[in-house]
């Protein structure tokens, strides 16, 4: 399923956005731009899924908080650190899944939620797939 147009890989877009909602879906926006990225909505969550693997979960526009959940092997340690997130829950978080609450990650440092999806995606695409992507950054378009 084809997503939107490409957004420059490692650019956050959620910087000097307004509404942590808004930050959501710029996250999602970001994960769709990658390969092969496409949009679902099973159990009535709003994910990003390669293949048939989920690589972000994302909250609604009604949530009453701005969530986001991601896999994240290498920065764990890092998105576990900021205040109120937490090791997913049904047995998720033993995988790798770390679930962060967008309103206490300071703008200044959004760029880093942008990372976060990244490295998810990394994490669940095929190994064609992220040279694919690896390729894209090689020679961004201008």
């Amino acid at each position: 399923m084809p997503g939107p147009a490409p957004v420059s890989k490692g650019s956050c877009q959620t910087v000097g956005v307004t509404g942590h909602h808004t930050v959501v879906d710029s996250l999602a926006e970001f994960a769709l731009s990658l390969p092969e990225a496409w949009p679902d909505t099973p159990w009535g969550d709003r994910v990003v899924k390669v293949g048939k693997k989920i690589f972000l979960f994302v909250s609604g526009p009604d949530s009453e908080r701005p969530v986001a959940t991601f896999k994240l092997p290498e920065s764990r340690d890092h998105a576990l650190s900021y205040p109120g997130a937490f090791p997913t829950r049904y047995g998720l978080g033993k995988h790798g899944w770390v679930t962060v609450f967008v309103d206490t990650v300071p703008p200044e440092e959004h760029d880093v939620l942008i990372d976060f999806v990244e490295e998810s995606y990394r994490a669940v695409a095929t190994k064609t797939l992220v040279k694919r992507l690896d390729a894209e950054i090689a020679t961004p378009d201008d």
